[in-house]
């Protein structure tokens, strides 16, 4: 029986196989990969050019090389020597399949982890670690295999594509995305939302958009976990106390029944606020916040509402995977581009995977000197490590080593300045088309029975 992993390849000194890729081990070890795919069964028996421990790697750099189809991938990945072939697309097809998604999701698992520390800048908040939930929507490719994922619908009909709903737990501080959940369009994020509860730190002060409110979710997370969440108007909430920074007690509870008869009920601390800048989005509307730190001395509320804008990094967040990570380009209209489900799979913990890589190189780089992370450029941070990934040296640990510490230095070249006083309007700049919208009867159109000349017919 040959060693798990063992590959056709030729090998560097440190026996990577994709000896371009050499250099993400300093965040994911070779090690570590081979003991996840022995966990999820996935034991080489017989010596071939694609074994797991290859399709492991091929399937991280996909995450980084998002503008290359799969066969570039691999060429990018590995050293070219002579007289070597590279695979097929379709031997690299069929390699994905029989490699699956649960070894990425257990390397995602045991990999991706919050890195701040309590001197990192902006990532606590009086001892809590700041985390955010919050939601995004992928497009998916229209093929037969996907359909089955739903579609946003408005007033112009459906949407283009297939879509994936997902709900991450992002740590605002660094901009990890410690876990994340997915389903298809019609799934409600609150229902992703409770599939990541148990990886919320025990530390955490967790903020959430009003979306995410419900008096169920409330009873499981507040006993744990500190919360500040938005709220909309509809919410009833009788001040039951006032408190010194104009904040107020006051109950929830499950349904109106069981508030006139005063059952069931959780106190919360209200803080309720407008804004008199006319330029800034949401001026003149009053703006609720939910929180079970009641303590108004400790936790003032001025000081709640300002952090709670936090928030929006979670947002920064999916910009950086949608639009930096992986920005749309001519041959690629969706955000992902897997065409089966197990595919997307793959796909979605791939650039997470990925993401991860580069906000931990971004936090090793900006710690030594105290820097915070926000004052990097990701797209840039990225560029380098995408443009320095292929000189990565094996040699030596000496040479690795000194290719790492370079790294990180031209990283922190990539600065960016403090970020001003913003509006954020929301609107876009384009809206409509003149072009007909795609409906279902354009998709999967049946092949041409004649050829152009067949259908010409001259006038005379």
């Amino acid at each position: 029986m040959f060693e798990q992993g063992c590959s056709r390849l030729t090998a560097s000194e440190s026996g990577c196989s994709l000896d371009r890729l050499a250099g993400l081990e300093k965040v994911i070890s070779r090690q570590l990969v081979l003991e996840v795919l022995r966990d999820c069964g996935k034991v080489q028996r017989h010596a071939c050019t694609l074994s797991y421990e290859v399709m492991m790697w091929v399937m991280l750099a996909m995450g980084l090389l998002t503008h290359l189809p799969i066969r570039q991938v691999f060429r990018h990945a590995r050293y070219w020597r002579t007289g070597e072939d590279t695979p097929a697309r379709s031997s690299l097809c069929m390699a994905r399949q029989r490699l699956g998604s649960e070894p990425l999701e257990r390397l995602h698992a045991r990999v991706v982890r919050p890195l701040a520390t309590p001197q990192t800048p902006g990532a606590f908040y009086r001892g809590l670690r700041l985390m955010a939930m919050d939601g995004t929507v992928l497009d998916a490719p229209d093929c037969p295999a996907l359909q089955g994922l739903g579609r946003s619908s408005g007033s112009r009909g459906e949407a283009p594509f297939p879509q994936v709903r997902k709900v991450s737990l992002i740590e605002l501080g660094t901009h990890v995305e410690v876990a994340f959940a997915f389903d298809g369009w019609n799934t409600d994020e609150r229902t992703l939302a409770r599939r990541l509860y148990a990886s919320i730190p025990e530390e955490a002060l967790l903020l959430k958009d009003r979306g995410f409110f419900s008096y169920e979710d409330w009873k499981t997370l507040h006993e744990r976990h500190k919360l500040l969440l938005r709220v909309g108007a509809s919410l009833v909430l009788q001040p039951v106390e006032r408190l010194s920074d104009d904040s107020f007690l006051a109950k929830i509870y499950p349904n109106s029944w069981d508030r006139h008869r005063d059952r069931n009920g959780i106190v919360v601390r209200v803080i309720e606020y407008t804004l008199d800048d006319p330029q800034r989005t949401g001026h003149g509307e009053v703006h609720r916040l939910l929180t079970n730190l009641l303590d108004a001395d400790q936790f003032p509320g001025l000081e709640l509402v300002c952090l709670y804008h936090e928030r929006w990094e979670a947002e920064l967040v999916f910009d950086e995977q949608k639009t930096d990570q992986d920005p749309c380009r001519a041959e690629k209209t969706t955000n992902l581009r897997s065409q089966t489900i197990a595919g997307l799979h793959q796909e979605l913990y791939a650039v997470s995977l990925a993401h991860f890589v580069v906000r931990a190189l971004m936090f090793q780089a900006a710690e030594p000197i105290g820097l915070d992370v926000d004052r990097l450029s990701f797209t840039g941070c990225f560029r380098v490590l995408q443009c320095r990934l292929p000189e990565c040296s094996t040699h030596t640990p000496a040479a690795l080593q000194g290719w790492y510490q370079a790294l990180l230095s031209e990283m922190r070249e990539e600065r960016i300045p403090a970020r001003a006083n913003r509006i954020n309007p929301r609107v876009i700049k384009r809206k409509m088309s003149r072009w007909l919208k795609a409906q279902a009867a354009h998709r999967q159109l049946p092949p041409l029975k004649k050829t152009f000349a067949q259908t010409v017919v001259m006038k005379t």
